[in-house]
């Protein structure tokens, strides 16, 4: 089979093309010889400045090129207003997601701030077991705030205006001991309403091995990160 270049590839579309073209010509045109000349060269004249005008003027080239670019910025312009949007969106998301994981970590004594130097009037240490004195459940020391710290809305229910002073006192979170059935899994209670048990060992809670590694027969031994947060308890 002969090989076909792209030039004799042009020559046979521009033959072909013209069959229908001067099929085209002398239906509407009439058959005349002279009149299909003019028609012709009327209709590659009109078509060469067409080609002309939209290609090879450097002010179609400039308006093209003019419009390309406002649709560009156009584009650049929205996609930096959803970019801004975005970030702007998530950013303040995280910003306020991030602010209530710290507001509530802070709160129970449940904040990773470092305890140290312990003030003197901090009576109880973490891991010595203590009972209620009210309520008679026992448990395990896991934190402690120098006053409490929780929200507004649960220290008001908390403390009535006849104890409010209590706010300002020393805070402990405690594991209540299951043994007990007391109903509640945690507790976070002023000093004054606790005191300390010496001796008694088995304290039972699921999140005991999470915060102490074992009993050196007065108390549990914290895990390596809490002591870190209590490091003179």
């Amino acid at each position: 089979m002969p090989h076909i270049n792209a030039a004799a590839a042009l020559q046979i579309c521009m033959l072909l093309s013209a069959l229908p073209a001067q099929y085209f010509i002398s239906q509407w045109y009439g058959t005349n010889s002279a009149q299909r000349i003019q028609v012709t060269q009327r209709l590659i004249i009109a078509s060469w400045s067409s080609f002309t005008k939209s290609y090879l003027s450097l002010d179609a080239w400039a308006d093209c090129l003019k419009l390309w670019l406002s649709k560009t910025r156009t584009c650049l312009n929205v996609g930096l207003l959803i970019l801004r949007f975005r970030n702007w969106y998530y950013g303040e998301r995280k910003t306020k997601i991030g602010d209530n994981e710290a507001e509530t970590h802070s709160y129970f004594a449940e904040s990773s701030h470092v305890r140290s130097p312990k003030p003197d009037y901090i009576q109880f240490s973490v891991g010595q077991v203590i009972v209620h004195k009210t309520f008679g459940y026992s448990g395990v020391i896991v934190g402690w705030d120098v006053k409490a710290k929780a929200p507004e809305e649960w220290l008001q229910h908390k403390y009535p205006p006849a104890k409010q002073d209590l706010k300002d006192t020393p805070h402990y979170r405690i594991l209540i001991n299951k043994a007990n059935e007391f109903g509640k899994s945690t507790a976070y209670i002023p000093e004054e309403e606790i005191t300390i048990i010496k001796g008694l060992e088995v304290v039972h809670h699921p999140d005991m091995k999470a915060y102490f590694s074992g009993y050196d027969g007065s108390k549990y031994i914290m895990q390596p990160w809490l002591k870190k947060i209590y490091p003179h308890d």
